[in-house]
C-alpha cells in the first residue's frame, strides 16, 4: 500500500498533475536561447562586447518575465514545444511579479554548473530552483490549455 499526500491526494513521490519533461523543457530553453543569442550578437555589433553582455543579462531577465507573465505563460520556445508556466498553488497563469522572481532566480539556476536546472531531474514535480522560488510548474498545454 502506497502513502498518499493528503494535500494533493496523489501517491507520495508522484507529481500532482501532468508535468513537462526535462527534455522538452530543455528544447524550449535552446529555442529561447537562440533567439536571445541573435539579439545579443546584434547588440554586440552596435555597442561592443562589455556593454552588450550587461544589456544581454537584463534583456534575458525581461524576456522571460514578459512572456511568462502573460496569461499564456509561454515564451516562444515554450509555445513551439506546447508547454507553459502556471502557478503551482492555483493552476492558473502567473502574474508579472511572480514571473520576474522566476526570471531573476533563473540566472542563479544557471550558476554552479547548472545545478538549479538539473534540480528538476530529482524533483517529483520537475521543478527547477526558479520554479521553486516562484512557486510554479511547467506543464503540457494538452493538459493545461492556454486561455
Amino acid at each position: 500500500m502506497s502513502q498518499y499526500d493528503i494535500t494533493s491526494g496523489t501517491p507520495s513521490g508522484m507529481p500532482s498533475g501532468p508535468r513537462a519533461s526535462v527534455g522538452i523543457r530543455f528544447v524550449a530553453l535552446v529555442i529561447d536561447g537562440l533567439i536571445l543569442v541573435v539579439v545579443l550578437l546584434v547588440l554586440r555589433a552596435l555597442v561592443g562586447q562589455a556593454l552588450s553582455q550587461l544589456i544581454g543579462i537584463v534583456l534575458g531577465i525581461a524576456y522571460y518575465a514578459y512572456f511568462e507573465g502573460q496569461p499564456a505563460g509561454q515564451t516562444p520556445g515554450k509555445k513551439v514545444m506546447n508547454i507553459r508556466v502556471i502557478a503551482f498553488d492555483t493552476g492558473g497563469p502567473i502574474d508579472t511579479s511572480r514571473a520576474l522572481i522566476r526570471s531573476l532566480v533563473r540566472v542563479v539556476s544557471g550558476f554552479a554548473c547548472l545545478v538549479g536546472y538539473l534540480w528538476a531531474l530529482f524533483n517529483k514535480e520537475n521543478q527547477t530552483w526558479h520554479d521553486l522560488a516562484a512557486r510554479t510548474v511547467v506543464v503540457p498545454t494538452s493538459a493545461y490549455p492556454v486561455p
